[in-house]
Formats: structure tokens, C-alpha cells, sequence
């Protein structure tokens, strides 16, 4: 597994290029293919991809693994000034990480119409009452982050009808 840590990045293009490298291995590991890199004066800092199911951890969601990561490497819970980039738009949790950790910036790719917080379900970063704003960017490579996704539930789909099939055929009996 390359490491990504300590690479350059010139731009969100190249940085969610990056973050869907990271959703990959969650695909190739049977997770929802959604990855993260945490960027800092132009390096990333952290890495992390979906991985609930292999962790038993139901809070590893690629933003959370992303961060805590990121986290260690500079001593701080807090990643001020610091850019998140993530394949599909956070969900509520991941959100209010985002908000508890400071982060700068948040950069995602595509939206998630069931459970996305920031512009899709709910808008969890436009409640007044919070005590952290950041900066916002949606729609970096977009199509590519769509892809995936759509990618991995089709198998799965696929899969599941097969198993059905397979189930309900009669024995020869």
C-alpha cells in the first residue's frame, strides 16, 4: 500500500485524485468506497478510507480515519487550517467531526442524497448556533466519486439478485 503522506499537492483536483486512491482500497476491501486525505501548507497529512466492516468500528468512516490520523502526525486534535478532501459529500457524524476538529476547509466530490449533511439531507454547517465556520466545496470531480459508488452498490445488487436466484431454484430431488 503506497503511503500518501508527505506528497505535494497544487490543487483539489489532484488532492480528491488522491482521496479516491484511498476509496479504491475501501472497494477492493468490500467497504463503501469512500476516501479522505487531510491537506496542511500544501501536504497531505493524513489518509484514511471507509472501513466499518473490517474494523468492527461502525465510527471509521474515511473523514473520522482520515483526521484521526492526521491528528497524530501533528499532536493536535485540532487541524486548523487544514483542508479535508473526501469522495462523497460527510454525513451528520463526520460533519460534526469536521466542526469539533476546527478543520479549515472541507472539499467533497459527490453529493450523498440520503444521508449527505452538508447540502443533501440536511445542512448541518448553516445552523447558527455553531461555534466553528469553514469553507465549503462540493462537486470536485464529482463524476469520478458518482462512479464508484455506483460501481460497488451495482455488484452489490448484482451479487445479492444472484444469491436469490441461486436460492430459489428447486433441487432435482
Amino acid at each position: 500500500m503506497l503511503s500518501l503522506i508527505g506528497l505535494p499537492i497544487v490543487d483539489d483536483e489532484s488532492a480528491m485524485r488522491l482521496a479516491l486512491l484511498q476509496a479504491q482500497q475501501a472497494f477492493a476491501a468490500g467497504e463503501v468506497p469512500v476516501g479522505a486525505v487531510v491537506v496542511l501548507d500544501g501536504v497531505v497529512i493524513g489518509a484514511g478510507f471507509n472501513c466499518p466492516i473490517t474494523t468492527l468500528d461502525p465510527s471509521a468512516h474515511a473523514e473520522m480515519v482520515a483526521l484521526r490520523d492526521a491528528a497524530k502526525r501533528i499532536g493536535n486534535y485540532r487541524v486548523t487550517d487544514a483542508t479535508l478532501y473526501v469522495t462523497v459529500e460527510p454525513c451528520t457524524m463526520c460533519s460534526g467531526l469536521l466542526i469539533h476538529s476546527r478543520i479549515g476547509r472541507l472539499v467533497y466530490g459527490a453529493t450523498e442524497p440520503k444521508a449527505g449533511a452538508v447540502e443533501s439531507a440536511t445542512q448541518v454547517f448553516s445552523q447558527p448556533w455553531l461555534n466553528h465556520r469553514l469553507d465549503l466545496k462540493g462537486g470536485v470531480l464529482a463524476v469520478e466519486c458518482s462512479e464508484i459508488m455506483s460501481e460497488f452498490f451495482q455488484l452489490r445488487r448484482d451479487a445479492k439478485k444472484r444469491l436469490k436466484q441461486a436460492s430459489s431454484v428447486p433441487s432435482k430431488d
